[in-house]
């Protein structure tokens, strides 16, 4: 497993490129604003359709919280982006039995109120306007272990060339208040449902 570093200097210079990468390849990034419970730590769910999700959600997370972002990537990401653990990423094999450990780590930042870690259940990369999400159960185990600890919010993005030669990537956000599900079934219900509402809203945006 990979885990965080910790140094400052590299976390400000890792943070001032995504800024910088950000605002070249993209005309604007839009997210609506939702209240934040500053004494629980923040488990932000999101879908996975791009390189660029992980990046777009800490550049809106930065300007809604001031919580410590932290994020699971699959190992072979981690590997490949190596200074990414400098901002807040730790990784994860699912066919190792090293699976476990991060899924505790995970479980262990959510324990601390000051943290956000941003999850993606599906696994894997997806369309950006697929129909049906699915996601995996490891999740699960992390809300067990951190229950009552941490705030849970849904995020689906999505990205789209309007009359602008950059495209425009819209966040929606929403808090869902029950935490506790039985099965990972339920729990992906629940996200399908924010899922749903954000892309009929985009829909309306493109139309």
């Amino acid at each position: 497993m990979i885990y965080p570093k910790k140094n400052g200097l590299l976390r400000r210079v890792l943070k001032t490129y995504v800024h910088f990468i950000l605002k070249r390849y993209f005309y604007r990034i839009d997210f609506n604003t939702i209240e934040i419970e500053p004494k629980k730590s923040i488990l932000l769910v999101a879908n996975h359709f791009s390189i660029w999700d992980g990046l777009v959600l800490y550049w809106a997370m930065q300007r809604l919280s001031a919580k410590n972002f932290y994020v699971m990537l699959l190992e072979e990401t981690a590997k490949k982006e190596p200074m990414l653990k400098y901002g807040g990423a730790f990784s994860i094999n699912k066919t190792s039995k090293d699976a476990l450990q991060s899924l505790n780590y995970a479980a262990q930042l959510l324990a601390a109120p000051q943290n956000l870690v941003l999850i993606f259940p599906q696994g894997k990369l997806y369309s950006n306007f697929i129909d049906e999400v699915q996601f995996e159960k490891g999740i699960l185990k992390i809300m067990e272990q951190a229950k009552g600890k941490f705030q849970l919010i849904y995020a689906a993005t999505f990205i789209e060339s309007f009359q602008h030669k950059k495209p425009i990537a819209t966040i929606y956000l929403s808090r869902e208040t029950n935490c506790t599900f039985e099965n990972i079934e339920a729990l992906t219900d629940s996200y399908q449902q924010h899922y749903n509402t954000s892309r009929q809203q985009q829909t309306k945006l493109v139309l």
